[in-house]
């Protein structure tokens, strides 16, 4: 690292730039990190003798990133993400007197599932102390490297990961879920009926969310989509009053079958179990408060356990 270039640098324009690229207005941008709109514009004139681009270029009544500023906007918030965590670094935590936010990057199936349980327990250890679900979109887990420096962690089955800390959460497994009204399906399953019936899918892609469907795949089964959707919550009302079938990890579908109108099945083959499991950067691997949401978290995980028999 070249301190010296550092030490000529006003790392206050640091969060000059990251308003303006989020407002892509000087005003705006101004108004959003309480300084006057004088200040903001020589920030912005420093800025882009620095990076000798103009950074926000106008067309009509609106200013657009250049090539630059759109590739500056992620490592911005990333680089002040950096900054903030180490001025909030201490030798301890004290959860009982802590005011802080954790962000974790979830499903909405985990959200629900460990949800309740995490937010008991901060709720009883660390009153001031909020949590941020952020949905785990498949460009989260395919850049996982850069979205955990501006996170705390990310809730996630195994099989994504190898080069990430991680901790054990809790396990569960899959069922089939039909329609209560569907007289297509009896009492059991056959794989034949995977094969006909139509199929309520998630996230079909490379980081797929959905194991037990490349295992079905893997037994010769091609299962025939009808519906794609990113988010577990809407698959068994996309399945209620249909022909259709869907893949649902069976402690949601015990939750949402009811009202949702869907009957749990279980699936004609050896499904391997989902194990979920909590995955960070390193760079938080010794830090006091990080120590103590991942205790939290396996805490919370065995409650969903023991709630799951």
């Amino acid at each position: 690292m070249d301190t010296r270039r550092l030490r000529n640098l006003d790392l206050n324009l640091l969060l000059s730039l990251d308003a303006l690229l989020e407002e892509r207005n000087v005003s705006r941008a101004a108004e959003r990190i309480g300084i006057s709109q004088p200040s903001m514009s020589s920030a912005l004139a420093k800025l882009r003798r620095h990076f000798d681009d103009v950074l926000l270029e106008r067309s009509g009544n609106r200013y657009h990133h250049t090539a630059l500023a759109a590739q500056l906007a992620d490592r911005t918030k990333i680089a002040l993400a950096g900054v903030e965590r180490v001025f909030d670094a201490a030798p301890d935590f004290d959860p009982a007197e802590a005011d802080r936010e954790f962000t974790l990057f979830t499903s909405d199936y985990a959200a629900i599932v460990l949800g309740r349980p995490l937010t008991d327990l901060l709720a009883e250890r660390a009153p001031n102390v909020r949590v941020r679900f952020e949905q785990n979109v498949p460009q989260v887990v395919e850049q996982a490297e850069v979205a955990l420096r501006t996170a705390d962690g990310i809730v996630m089955p195994h099989g994504f990961f190898d080069d990430l800390p991680v901790t054990e959460l809790y396990t569960d497994g899959w069922v089939c879920v039909v329609a209560e009204d569907n007289d297509q399906v009896g009492d059991e399953l056959t794989l034949q009926d995977l094969a006909e019936l139509p199929w309520v899918a998630t996230y079909r892609g490379p980081t797929a969310y959905t194991p037990a469907i490349r295992q079905l795949q893997m037994l010769g089964v091609e299962p025939r989509v009808q519906i794609v959707v990113e988010n577990f919550l809407s698959v068994p009302f996309l399945v209620s009053g249909t022909s259709r079938i869907a893949l649902l990890q069976r402690g949601l579908a015990r939750r949402l079958g009811p009202s949702a109108g869907v009957r749990a099945l279980p699936c004609p083959w050896e499904v391997v179990p989902l194990r979920e499991a909590f995955w960070w950067h390193p760079l938080h691997q010794s830090d006091p408060a990080h120590v103590w949401l991942r205790e939290v978290l396996r805490e919370a995980g065995r409650a969903v356990t023991e709630e799951s028999g």
